[in-house]
């Protein structure tokens, strides 16, 4: 089959053939149709990334959607011409989805929905399991909480939108000014923050009281800005960025608490991967009820086009996810 190798770090990706995978036990055979691209994938590439563990050399992709082509032994719930999707491979020793077919572990699988095309489907895994992970697994979303979202035009932090819309509060996030429309169109209300400081958006959107849930998915001194913003007693920060060195000085003045998600978890540690499954079969759910929309890039890449593909999205110029068009569903 034909995949995209990266053999070692720093080098260009390359369009290669390799040996088609055979479903093992406990795996499905997917033939993938599209793979969603991430900045991860370039910082793997760019040997930036050593929390992935990748084993070169190594097909990149985190995402995929695709139909079922075999099942191997103990692999309960799926059959040859499903239509599947998942956050599979690309980290570790499992191969990515940047490939035409790809054997991975059922468990990290879920019924593609039934109202999404392949590659809006293959937008979906990483972006959505980060997002659930913090609002729902450790923040426990709910109705009439006041949300805050950093970066809610990008991939993590619109899939954290339309979440903890689904789930009945008022969301709030954060962009540039060019992000500031597609904010509002996926139902937030939205704040400039090139153009206001924290204290003046927490005083202007609750009262100087702070937000219930705030989720940041861009790190840095954004996280430092989100602890300032908590609300007093019952705030709740999560980050899928908490590196660095930070002062939880100001939340704990606010007697406030912090999570952090690490998405990757199961895929390393073949540990936790039946939750993965089960978020996106939820995701589907919502996604065919009108209430998860991906924002994909128009652009259209191939496996010949990859490297394009990444420079698209290294660019910053990017209005959405960009996805991969790896074959047609057989």
């Amino acid at each position: 089959m034909r995949a995209v190798v990266l053999r070692a770090f720093g080098e260009p990706l390359a369009v290669t053939e390799i040996d088609k995978p055979v479903a093992g036990p406990g795996q499905v055979l997917v033939r993938v149709a599209a793979s969603g691209v991430n900045p991860l994938d370039a910082k793997i590439q760019a040997g930036g990334a050593g929390h992935t563990r990748t084993v070169l050399p190594a097909v990149l992709g985190l995402d995929l959607a695709g139909i079922v082509q075999a099942v191997g032994s103990g692999a309960a719930g799926f059959q040859p011409g499903d239509e599947v999707y998942g956050l599979t491979g690309g980290v570790g020793d499992l191969q990515g989805s940047l490939a035409e077919y790809a054997a991975v572990d059922a468990r990290l699988l879920a019924p593609k929905p039934r109202s999404l095309s392949m590659r809006q489907a293959a937008a979906l895994p990483l972006a959505v399991i980060t997002a659930w992970e913090g609002l729902v697994d450790r923040a426990g979303v709910r109705a009439g909480q006041q949300v805050l979202v950093h970066g809610g035009a990008g991939g993590v932090g619109s899939a954290a939108v339309q979440i903890a819309r689904a789930r009945g509060a008022r969301v709030y996030a954060t962009g540039s000014p060019r992000s500031l429309k597609a904010i509002e169109e996926l139902g937030a209300t939205p704040i400039d923050y090139t153009s206001a400081s924290v204290d003046e958006y927490v005083e202007q959107h609750t009262g100087g009281e702070g937000f219930d849930i705030i989720v940041d998915t861009v790190g840095g001194s954004t996280l430092d800005a989100s602890f300032a913003a908590a609300r007093f007693h019952t705030g709740h920060v999560v980050s899928a960025l908490g590196w660095g060195t930070h002062s939880l000085a100001p939340l704990s003045f606010r007697g406030a608490t912090y999570s952090g998600v690490f998405t990757l978890l199961p895929m390393l540690t073949g540990r936790g991967r039946e939750h993965h499954g089960r978020i996106l079969r939820e995701v589907a759910a919502l996604a065919d009820a009108g209430d998860i929309v991906p924002l994909l890039d128009p652009r259209r890449f191939t496996l010949d086009s990859v490297a394009e593909a990444h420079a698209a999205l290294t660019s910053g110029a990017t209005t959405g996810k960009v996805v991969v068009d790896v074959g047609e569903p057989a």
